[in-house]
């Protein structure tokens, strides 16, 4: 048995999540933990032609979510990709509780979602940032990226393409 919250994932959760990745039908989706129905539900969602900056303003300072990204980039080949992450937003100015709750049913979420490429984390606004995403100088495979003194973690594979950033892949 996996450790973590075993919260329910609502069925809307996995309808939205469906339709990103089969249909694109979104460029985004933000999920919330309902604590009240004890499940993962969709707080919102992001037209296909949303801009990355208005996805951005759309996530609470203080509190936690989980977000699915559909992140278009282009290879130093010219070819265009798309590729899917799993991006856990923590920021540290959010309640102790919150951010346990969401470290400990973060793998039990993942679990439901099949299809997604990659895998960040992000604390902090600049974490977010898409030239970050994109950078592969600003991460490395299995090793940290320390920055103003503090460590970040991120592992996987690196991808042929040096434009994308190396996450641990699913």
């Amino acid at each position: 048995m996996q450790a973590g919250i075993r919260l329910n994932v609502s069925e809307d959760a996995i309808a939205k999540y469906t339709e990103l990745r089969m249909k694109k039908a979104y460029r985004y989706i933000i999920y919330r933990i309902d604590q009240q129905l004890q499940e993962i539900a969709v707080e919102r969602t992001g037209a296909h032609e949303e801009e990355y900056e208005t996805f951005k303003s759309k996530l609470p300072e203080n509190d936690c979510r989980f977000i699915v990204y559909d992140l278009d980039y282009t290879t130093d080949d010219n070819c265009h990709k798309s590729k899917i992450f799993f991006i856990s937003w923590t920021p540290d100015s959010a309640k102790i509780k919150a951010r346990m709750m969401y470290a400990s049913s973060k793998e039990r979420f993942k679990e439901e979602l099949e299809g997604v490429h990659y895998e960040a984390q992000a604390t902090d606004p600049t974490e977010l940032d898409k030239d970050v995403l994109l950078d592969p100088s600003a991460h490395t495979a299995n090793e940290g990226l320390k920055e103003n003194g503090e460590r970040r973690w991120y592992s996987g594979e690196l991808e042929t393409s040096k434009q994308l950033a190396s996450f641990h892949r699913f």
